[in-house]
């Protein structure tokens, strides 16, 4: 049994906050990295009091030195939305590159685990629908999202590179579109945007015709996935998300429904190589781990709706 004590990096952030949370309910310590640059130390707030939890604000372009012994080292750092990783190009692909480097230094050294969290955005705009692990992408290199894209790319091709020619133990999780409490109102993401705008009976903009589709998946479904793969020993890459698929323009509409938002909405100029469709093909994790998300869709975004009141009410009052 590996040392029930773990690395997360990007731990501050939406999902490696849950992440953090999560492990620490298994009995496993976590040491939590984050230059805090997209993550917040509010979504950790709670986990901050605890003697099995620590906090290390820390830039992962430059190496690290975690002291004690690690089971696991979670790779979670990146900017992660369209916003975000196109207002800080050049730290998003320096951290898919010499931030996945030094993360698996770390794992080499500490004889961990280790566990890059990637993305559906590997398979870029995809022309095979849904999307399985061994299909290789329909990818811009130099489009705007490539800053992200091949950032992940490149980050799963040194993570191979570290298991075949230093046998590290790792494995690559491909994360699907994924929601619920503590993203960002201003993520820039299409449910944290819905919901900032529904909540103020604001016009929801929604890009293009509304047509493209993405597949959601509440966030502690996402996280039983990545600890299951973690757990598995299993290499990957094997694709977390959800088979519920659906247009922009319907989860708009959803959203206004579930809120009793008065808001109208507004189509807006549709991204540059934003993909049309998206959805796994999860027949591997159901092989494999026994997975499968379980959270409704309503039930996960109902949640998530409360949250969001709650933190605006926080915002205009703070």
């Amino acid at each position: 049994m590996r040392h029930p004590r773990a690395v997360v990096t990007g731990g501050a952030g939406f999902l490696g906050s849950h992440l953090c949370e999560t492990l620490l309910a298994r009995g496993i310590s976590v040491v939590c990295l984050d230059n805090l640059l997209t993550g917040s130390t509010r979504t950790i707030a709670h986990l901050l009091p605890r003697d099995d939890f620590t906090f290390l604000r820390l830039d992962l372009s430059r190496p690290v030195r975690v002291r004690g012994p690690v089971g696991h080292v979670f790779h979670l750092a990146s900017a992660a939305s369209p916003a975000d990783y196109l207002r800080w190009p050049i730290e998003t692909l320096e951290v898919g590159s010499r931030g996945t480097r030094n993360a698996l230094d770390l794992a080499e050294r500490k004889g961990a685990r280790f566990v890059l969290a990637s993305t559906s955005e590997v398979y870029g705009d995809p022309r095979e629908h849904p999307q399985r692990e061994s299909y290789r992408g329909n990818v811009d290199p130099v489009g705007p999202r490539s800053v992200y894209d091949e950032a992940k790319r490149f980050a799963e091709a040194l993570t191979s590179a570290f298991r075949n020619s230093r046998g590290l133990d790792t494995g690559i999780v491909r994360i699907f579109n994924t929601y619920g409490p503590r993203m960002r109102p201003d993520d820039g993401r299409a449910i944290p945007t819905f919901l900032r705008q529904a909540l103020r009976n604001e016009p929801l903009t929604v890009a293009g015709d509304g047509s493209q589709t993405r597949s959601i998946c509440h966030v502690d479904d996402t996280v039983r996935g990545i600890t299951a793969l973690a757990l598995s020993g299993h290499p990957g890459p094997m694709n977390i998300g959800s088979p519920y698929e659906t247009s922009m323009l319907d989860l708009a509409r959803l959203i206004i429904e579930l809120t009793g938002s008065r808001s109208a909405i507004r189509f807006v100029e549709r991204p540059v190589d934003d993909p049309c469709v998206r959805r796994p093909d999860t027949s591997l994790a159901r092989a494999v781990l026994g997975w499968a998300p379980e959270v409704p869709v309503e039930e996960g975004l109902r949640a998530t709706i409360g949250w969001f009141e709650r933190e605006l009410a926080h915002l205009r009052s703070a």
